[in-house]
């Protein structure tokens, strides 16, 4: 098989956009060549790519379209180079044309892929909005960054974060501590995305003043959160009485998202999941929206997909039928944009603020 060689020279010479693109001691770069089986050389903003034809061309795309991403103020990662080079391979109308921006006070995030383009305008339009796949896919991290948004514009008054206290067959009460105390490391992805968007200090001083708040399942009960965003994260792990309870607690201006892997259920053996069971009752009521996320929507390492996939193969509910006869069809109604949908449930993305951060695997 031939060389080919690709000369390109990437303008404006910023050294600044540069380091954003090369990463760290090159790892963006060392990624890329070993993403696509070629050699990269680099000389300030002049690069030779060595390789096969496709993969040089393919390459020489890839490097074009991260450096234009680098001049929007996007902050390149790991995970967002495998994303572009996933667009780049996937034919022009399935790429994410039309991508939502969520602006957050440090960062902005610009949805991946024509299903999380979906759930943010789900989100727009919905009070209540449900996102169920596999891990890795952005449900949570986008459900946060949402909820950030809308506490920046004041649209609402609090953010409340909630987790069944159930987590992969641990048992709670051998662990120190109170429940909060027991609860708080399973609340961790929830924190780091709030430290991302909002930074350490200011995450704790609202926390402290009680405007975000972050709580296992079981506290929600008697009360009634008006004006407020609320995220149920793990909730294939609540109880179909738990789901119920929570479900009713949704007061006046206020906004719920629930999220979800009906495939990852911890609940002991015999106890129906509350999601798979509110999905289906809910299936008929209006202003609910639902996003059923695949396993090629990971924006995780390239194996996560792989690894989903495989499980999926291997061990399959009867209930998964249902829920990939509704992912095209979700994925079709959800795309429209806002203005097709019922007068009175339109709602637009913000505008990107100077920086940009793509890496949705939180």
């Amino acid at each position: 098989m031939s060389t080919h060689t690709l000369d390109l020279t990437l303008d404006p010479d910023d050294s600044r956009r540069l380091a954003n693109l090369c990463g760290q001691f090159n790892e963006h770069i060392r990624q890329i060549e070993k993403l696509l089986s070629l050699t990269i050389r680099q000389r300030g903003n002049s690069f030779q790519l060595s390789g096969n034809k496709s993969a040089v061309v393919r390459g020489g795309r890839l490097l074009e379209t991260l450096y234009l991403a680098t001049g929007q103020g996007e902050l390149l990662s790991a995970g967002s180079i495998q994303l572009a080079m996933r667009e780049i391979a996937d034919p022009p109308d399935s790429a994410a044309d039309g991508a939502a921006v969520i602006r957050t006070p440090r960062v902005s995030i610009k949805t991946r892929g024509k299903r999380q383009t979906a759930y943010v305008r789900s989100m727009e339009r919905h009070d209540l909005n449900f996102a169920v796949g596999p891990a890795g896919t952005g449900k949570t991290y986008l459900a946060v960054a949402h909820a950030v948004q809308a506490l920046a514009d004041e649209r609402i008054n609090r953010i409340v974060l909630v987790r069944p206290a159930v987590e992969a067959g641990e048992k709670l009460g051998f662990l120190p501590g109170d429940l909060a105390q027991k609860i708080d490391p399973y609340l961790r992805p929830l924190y780091d995305a709030l430290y991302e968007m909002l930074g350490f200090e200011k995450v704790h001083r609202l926390v402290e003043k009680n405007v975000i708040e972050v709580a296992p399942l079981a506290y929600m009960r008697g009360r009634s959160l008006n004006e407020s965003f609320v995220i149920l994260d793990e909730s294939q792990n609540a109880t179909t009485a738990q789901m119920k309870m929570f479900l009713t607690r949704i007061g006046c201006h206020s906004r719920v998202v629930v999220t979800g892997d009906i495939t990852q259920v911890d609940l002991p053996e015999g106890t129906r999941s509350g999601l798979a069971q509110a999905i289906e009752v809910l299936a008929g009521v209006r202003d609910i929206g639902v996003t059923w996320f695949h396993s090629s929507d990971v924006v995780r390492h390239r194996l996560v997909q792989d690894i989903v996939e495989a499980y999926e193969r291997f061990d399959r509910p009867a209930f998964l039928a249902t829920a990939e006869a509704a992912i095209e069809q979700t994925a079709t109604t959800e795309t429209k944009p806002p203005q097709a949908a019922e007068a009175g449930q339109t709602g637009e993305a913000g505008e990107a603020a100077p920086r940009q951060h793509n890496d949705h695997s939180h």
